[in-house]
């Protein structure tokens, strides 16, 4: 409900705590409710080696896009909308439709009550949403100051919000002492050494105390602090529960600031947050971790602010609100400051209110929506132009599943044109919710997206004599690796190693920049022949174990996989004499994003394994014959294939070729036939995308595996940058459309799907998934320095879990600019929200939606744009 305020100004620090309450009351309880609530503002960060992209206002979604975004801006001064150099830059590539940007200005008046002539209003908005700023000199006018006097009295009705900042960063911003930045400095200290397990040569003592205990023990010592500042920290309780009250009553924070306080502290350093969030998350005896983080960093921060307390309130140097409303007026309304006197006091402050509301942040959301209605626009046109087109039945020799990733988009596309061949597309670890343990490793990896758990353990194994020599190898190479490692670390041998090792890495570093194909190949070649991988079954009959998952699967959890599988990427019939599951993986070098290369959602995991796990399960001749007795009958010559499509130079590497019937052999040897001039095609249009390259390649496939050998390249290849949509729907919907790799394709029939459950198992995982890779991308275009990673060339890996610029920034979570930008100047990644588009009729997804409340407040707040197209064609926009 709006208030009517006044120009006077935020309300001073001494207003808000006028009546401050005693924290000691507050219950424990409830002050780690608190902190669980406030860990919405922040997102789980996990170790970069495992890096899943996720959306860092996950938990916000209850709020609008457009609420955070303005939350964001005033707490943080972080901009979550596209700045005015991108959306220009979009708008002289032709990516923004001037007609829409046009229609969404007339859609924003005609939402609004104006007490202004309709042709005023539009002349002023028109004008100011050109985006051009206000010369800084009519700001300072003294006319303008004299009419801002003048008309001081006037109140507007107008929603006003003050976000509770931390104290650090308000004093930091009200004078000189960069308290906020010295207390950041400090907590990177202490994260970095806490979470630290790999790099350091010294552990952090009493580490297994937890993170307040060890930091209490030890800041009572830190020379970086002051003799009064370390007495106070000495004093400070032994629990992180107790420390945080006294902090807070010690700042004076009342009980209903306290968690925004909270959230305040959280996205001073989110990318630390992050990662302490993920740790509670993941191990239980570290649950209380952000606790302990907010307890830690909170008392250095009265430890550092004690001396200026209580602050004092001083006037902000930015022009009054007032100011700015009036020379917005003057700049883009054509109306002169000494033509306000001619206006009654009702049409002052019709004029004010339309300038108060069409402000920066309205006229950019504008413009990125006129920017996504227009990518859907060509698309519609794209998919509509297409269904036109006479889809004749042809005989198939192969089917293929792909993931969704918007990289398989231009490798299926080329493959179906190269033969008789049929693709399908869904989650890239396809329904199976297992840990796999590769042979000769004691490491398992979740094998599944970071939203779901595992269920089962698929251990790898070969016979007794390979795989005791496999393994005697494995320890060769690890024990020298280990060697190295320790050698780095220790104060003493760290001396002697680079006399033993220079002469042999400085050979390595020279044939590495000059030849990075061939040494990568030549090093390739070299482990496998030394760690050759002798043939491997897979642990899939199930097998209890005291601790941890069981091992394998049960004779009906085997068919409820594969049938699940098989329905959720629509081959329930007419199977074709070879089907492959593929995986998708990447290759690069000296890139501690390689990770992010592969699954988005898996945590780095390659889909490989889960592709072979599925194609073993379809072969098992119990499970083909409870399936039969089901409904889904696969012909006794039709054989399963798995194999691992790597997305960095397009190379389709079997994994699994079982026994083939006459016909799945005739298939493979045509996939085998045609593989060769998909891989060049797609790599050529890959290479086409990829800056600063010009003419001089001549071999597509040398030269995307020279950019995955070079240790200097900077961008193997764009990862998924340019995703924008999510169509769910029959292959035949956008089958021959050149959709640029932008779209995440997942095969879905509407007819097969009665009662729902695909479309809602679709939705709840692989589009959820989907939305968060999109939301990591845009985020990371549009806040750089915020939600980013900065520039590749200068990052430093640290603790070995993460990146950080320099040796004291936040915990960087988003993408390199080298994974959004072409240039400094220039963008890849255009940041526009995801479109979902939904092949099935309008009842359908009415039903969805009520199913799905989250979905629906997805859509109706603005996160996600949902659009659906039915069997006559007709294309329909779900409005928020």
């Amino acid at each position: 409900m709006d208030e009517t305020l006044t120009f006077s100004g935020p309300l001073s620090l001494e207003q808000e705590k006028s009546t401050p309450d005693i924290l000691t009351f507050v219950s424990t309880n409830d002050m780690i409710n608190m902190v669980s609530n406030a860990s919405r503002v922040i997102a789980p960060l996990g170790p970069i080696a495992s890096f899943a992209a996720r959306s860092p206002w996950v938990g916000l979604e209850d709020q609008s896009f457009d609420q955070v975004a303005r939350w964001l801006k005033e707490i943080r001064d972080v901009d979550i909308y596209p700045s005015v150099s991108l959306l220009q830059e979009a708008k002289n590539r032709g990516d923004i439709d001037p007609k829409l940007l046009e229609k969404g200005l007339q859609r924003w008046l005609d939402s609004q009550s104006l007490k202004l002539p309709r042709n005023v209003a539009e002349r002023f908005c028109r004008t100011a949403l050109q985006l051009d700023d206000l010369p800084a000199n009519s700001l300072t006018a003294t006319e303008l100051k004299a009419l801002t006097k003048k008309m001081n009295h006037l109140a507007l009705p107008v929603v006003k919000s003050h976000p509770t900042q931390t104290l650090s960063l308000r004093f930091e911003q009200q004078s000189r002492v960069k308290v906020e930045r010295e207390l950041n400095r400090h907590m990177i200290k202490w994260c970095k050494l806490f979470l630290d397990e790999s790099h350091g040569a010294w552990s952090l003592p009493n580490r297994k105390e937890g993170f307040y205990r060890a930091w209490h023990r030890l800041v009572q010592y830190d020379p970086a602090l002051n003799r009064a500042q370390r007495q106070l920290l000495r004093n400070c309780p032994q629990e992180a529960i107790s420390a945080l009250k006294e902090a807070l009553t010690a700042l004076e924070i009342s009980p209903s600031q306290v968690q925004d306080y909270f959230e305040a502290h959280l996205l001073s350093l989110p990318g630390w947050a992050g990662m302490m969030l993920w740790r509670s998350e993941e191990a239980p005896r570290e649950k209380s971790l952000l606790t302990e983080y907010l307890a830690v960093r909170i008392s250095m921060e009265w430890a550092l602010i004690q001396p200026y307390l209580p602050i004092p309130e001083q006037p902000s140097e930015e022009p009054p609100l007032l100011t700015r409303l009036l020379a917005a007026w003057a700049h883009w309304g054509d109306l002169p400051i000494e033509a306000w006197s001619n206006l009654s006091p009702t049409q002052q402050r019709a004029h004010l209110a339309l300038a108060y509301r069409f402000d920066d942040v309205l006229r950019r959301r504008i413009w990125l929506e006129a920017w996504e209605q227009t990518y859907e626009e060509r698309l519609k046109e794209i998919i509509t132009s297409n269904k036109s087109v006479s889809h004749t039945e042809k005989p198939v020799s192969a089917q293929l599943a792909f993931c969704i990733d918007t990289r398989s988009e231009p490798f299926r596309r080329a493959l179906e044109k190269a033969g008789p061949f049929e693709t399908f597309g869904v989650a890239g670890f396809f329904g199976l919710p297992i840990e796999t343990c590769e042979l000769g490793s004691t490491h398992t990896h979740a094998s599944l997206p970071v939203m779901l758990k595992p269920q089962h353990k698929i251990k790898e194994s070969a016979s007794e004599v390979d795989s005791e020599s496999y393994q005697q190898r494995r320890e060769v190479v690890n024990s020298v690796k280990h060697t190295f490692q320790t050698m780095k670390q220790n104060m003493l041998t760290s001396l002697l190693l680079p006399e033993v090792s220079g002469p042999w890495l400085s050979l390595q570093m020279l044939a590495r920049v000059f030849f990075p194909r061939r040494t990568g190949r030549a090093l390739a070649k070299l482990r496998y022949e030394w760690l050759k991988k002798p043939s491997t079954e897979l642990s899939l009959d199930y097998a209890d174990t005291e601790l941890g998952l069981p091992i394998g699967f049960s004779e009906e959890e085997k068919v409820h996989y594969a049938r699940q599988s098989l329905q959720m990427m629509g081959l329930t019939k007419n199977f074709a004499p070879l089907v492959v599951i593929c995986g998708h993986g990447s290759h690069s070098t000296n890139n501690p994003y390689a990770a992010a290369l592969d699954c988005g959602a898996c945590g780095g995991a390659s889909g490989g394994f889960n592709a072979r796990v599925l194609a073993m399960l379809c072969n098992h001749p119990k499970v083909r014959q409870t399936l039969a007795n089901t409904g889904i009958s696969i012909p006794g010559d039709t054989v399963f294939a798995a194999a691992e499509h790597i997305t960095t130079f397009n190379e389709l590497r079997w994994l699994y070729v079982p026994q083939l019937s006459e016909a799945a052999k005739k298939a493979f040897d045509g996939i085998q036939e045609a593989l060769p001039g998909v891989r060049n095609h797609v790599n050529e249009e890959q290479l086409s995308q990829l800056p600063n390259l010009g003419p001089r390649f001549k071999n597509p496939k040398y030269e995307l595996q020279r950019f995955a050998e070079d240790w200097s390249e900077l961008r193997p290849e764009w990862g998924l940058a340019g995703n924008a949509a999510f169509i769910i729907g029959t292959r035949r919907l956008t089958q021959a459309c050149n959709l640029h790799g932008r779209v995440f394709l997942h095969t879905y029939d509407w007819q097969k799907d009665c009662d729902g459950a695909i479309l809602s198992n679709i939705v709840a995982g692989p589009a959820t998934v989907a939305q968060w890779i999109n939301l990591q991308y845009y985020a990371s275009t549009v806040a750089p320095h915020y939600y980013g990673s900065g520039n590749k060339a200068t990052q430093t890996v640290t603790a070995g879990i993460g990146v950080m610029q320099g040796n004291a920034s936040d915990l960087l979570y988003g993408l390199p600019w080298q994974s959004v930008m072409k240039s400094d100047e220039e963008f890849y990644h255009a940041p526009l929200r995801l479109l979902v588009v939904i092949e099935a009729p309008h009842e359908r997804v009415e039903r969805l939606l009520n199913r799905h409340p989250e979905f629906r407040q997805k859509v109706q707040h603005g996160w996600i744009r949902l659009a659906t197209i039915d069997s006559k064609g007709r294309w329909e926009i779900w409005s928020k």
